[in-house]
């Protein structure tokens, strides 16, 4: 165990803080089973073995997260694998991208980067010798007429014509595939199985087919490809992997991962399955996050609204918030549907931790101090994060000019209104007590400008003589504020199941029409921008919510994203409705 690490077995007792043994999910049982009676000799290698066709999402990180755990946890090793057995729908882009994210979520593969790529002579060297031992056959059905022939749930598949050819002509006519002689979806490699089978992956499954197209790794060296369910099982077997963790809907290809090894007699991980992500207000497939981005719905695939990994990223959501989620969601055996403000909740309690606080005016309106001295500047302590200390002090620059919050000021406020309006004193947050006595409207009656007077005694916030005042607002300094562009990111859809069945529209009817607001006119502490800004740091706008510097900010236009509001304002609005 590292040092300064926690030992993973045990967990703490709430009202104790004593340490006790946790309670292990299910996987976790296995492996520790496993580990007791000895099988794979103790060891303890898992992998994520993503198919390059696409950005990962949040569905893949609770994947990555639980497979480097169960390596880690028991001191066992991890391999990122790339599925790469489909040429038409891989580029190295997509690599890259996986690269770079499983990296970003803290999971170190170390030296054990794979691609199937790299197996795919070992792959052909075993389908050559299931061809020898009258377990494969190579089929002229097209796809269309082994989809018809396939049966139903109670009846059994119909028997392609070609499947009692000659082991000699299969190795003959599989030998040719290779050498590229068919055109595409002319022949196929089927396992010789059960058509029967009340489970139709075992009615003789495709495991070759011909593709004549570029692959981003071995060029057009290939002509065939092994599908999924071929590669999959050899792929963990050649890495020496014990437990093969999937996702449910891989439930019913076990029989098959299991025979293809048995036949083979080669070394035979341990498939075990596990319920998928769903998040509530999102939708997980590729393929129509893939429609999302080429449809120009989004900016792209790290658009701030996407589930992608390289979303949350640039929308500001850390590598721990994510592990913290995907801890707290836990693992099942049945599929359900998370909602997505434990996500969110996991990045707010992580940011508040670490997220220095600054003030930024989103919304300006002018606030003019009349008894604070024309041309003065003085500095005020400000703390950067009330949640550790060791953060220390800033100081901010305070004169007779400010920005305040427009919803900061209400010229007929209600009752319960506690910020700025005629006659009322408020606290200026670790400045002074204000007290508003005049507003100045522009010719169509808005209010453009407020004035007050201050409180020289209060100066950072505190009255002498006790008295005490409802509300606090922010505000920043007109002369030394920044400008710079806010982008106000919300939830991509509007109802919870976009992506359900009994909705009665496509679900990119549902997406949101205000899950983007771009603020371009937001006033900031002057820290915030020029060349001292940090390029990469998480901020709290006090009383508005965690921002994250957008890859689109330069020193002289910060552009910021807002990552997370400070409360779930949905909550608020599902019960006005």
């Amino acid at each position: 165990m590292a040092k300064g690490q926690e030992d993973d077995r045990f967990e703490r007792n709430e009202e104790s803080g004593a340490p006790r043994e946790k309670q292990l999910h299910f996987i976790e049982q296995i492996i520790a089973d496993d580990a007791k009676s000895g099988k794979f000799g103790g060891r303890v290698h898992t992998r994520f073995p993503p198919e390059p066709n696409g950005y990962l999402h949040i569905g893949h990180a609770k994947s990555i997260c639980l497979n480097y755990a169960m390596a880690t946890e028991n001191n066992g090793l991890f391999n990122l694998r790339f599925d790469d057995t489909n040429p038409a729908k891989e580029e190295t882009e997509y690599v890259e991208s996986i690269l770079a994210d499983v990296r970003w979520l803290g999971a170190d593969w170390q030296d054990r980067l794979c691609f199937a790529s790299d197996y795919f002579q070992q792959m052909y060297d075993y389908a050559v010798d299931l061809i020898k031992k009258g377990k494969a056959y190579v089929c002229d059905m097209t796809a269309e007429e082994m989809s018809a022939a396939r049966g139903t749930a109670t009846e059994p598949g119909t028997p392609s014509p070609w499947r009692d050819r000659s082991v000699e002509e299969n190795l003959d006519l599989f030998a040719r595939m290779k050498a590229g002689e068919f055109p595409d979806g002319s022949k196929t490699l089927r396992a010789k199985i059960d058509m029967a089978s009340p489970n139709f992956n075992m009615r003789d499954p495709v495991m070759y087919r011909i593709v004549n197209a570029e692959h981003h790794r071995t060029g057009s060296v290939w002509k065939i490809y092994p599908m999924y369910d071929w590669a999959h099982g050899l792929e963990d077997s050649i890495e020496g992997i014990t437990h093969s963790i999937c996702t449910l809907e891989f439930e019913n290809h076990r029989p098959l991962y299991d025979w293809f090894l048995d036949q083979l007699g080669v070394y035979h991980p341990q498939q075990i399955e596990f319920a998928r992500l769903n998040l509530t207000y999102t939708v997980m497939s590729k393929r129509k996050l893939l429609e999302l981005v080429r449809g120009n719905y989004v900016s792209g695939w790290d658009d701030p609204r996407m589930p992608t990994i390289c979303g949350l990223r640039r929308r500001g959501y850390t590598p721990e918030s994510i592990r913290a989620f995907c801890k707290v969601i836990g693992v099942a055996k049945f599929n359900s549907t998370i909602d997505v403000t434990v996500l969110e909740n996991a990045v707010r309690e992580d940011l508040n931790k670490k997220a220095l606080r600054r003030m930024g005016v989103l919304r300006p309106l002018k606030l003019v101090i009349d008894n604070y001295p024309e041309g003065e500047t003085e500095l005020l302590d400000a703390v950067n994060n009330p949640e550790n200390p060791d953060d220390g002090v800033r100081q901010i620059p305070f004169s007779r000019v400010l920005y305040i919050e427009r919803d900061d000021f209400m010229e007929d406020a209600p009752k319960k209104y506690f910020r700025l309006s005629p006659g009322r004193e408020v606290r200026l947050r670790y400045a002074y007590f204000v007290t508003c006595d005049s507003c100045v409207k522009d010719k169509d009656g808005n209010v453009v400008e407020v004035h007050c007077h201050y409180d020289p005694a209060t100066r950072g916030g505190d009255s002498p003589d006790g008295r005490k005042v409802r509300g606090t607002i922010h505000w920043v300094s007109a002369a030394h504020a920044r400008n710079a562009e806010v982008r106000l990111y919300d939830r991509l859809f509007s109802v919870e199941n976009p992506d359900s069945a009994s909705n009665p529209l496509d679900y990119k009817d549902y997406l949101n029409p205000e899950s983007l607001e771009i603020i371009s006119d937001a006033k900031v502490e002057p820290c915030l921008a020029g060349e001292a800004a940090p390029a990469a740091a998480h901020f709290q706008f006090e009383r508005i919510g965690y921002f994250y510097p957008d890859a689109d900010s330069t020193a002289d236009r910060p552009v910021f994203n807002r990552t997370v509001s400070l409360k779930d304002t949905w909550a608020k609005v599902a019960q006005k409705g």
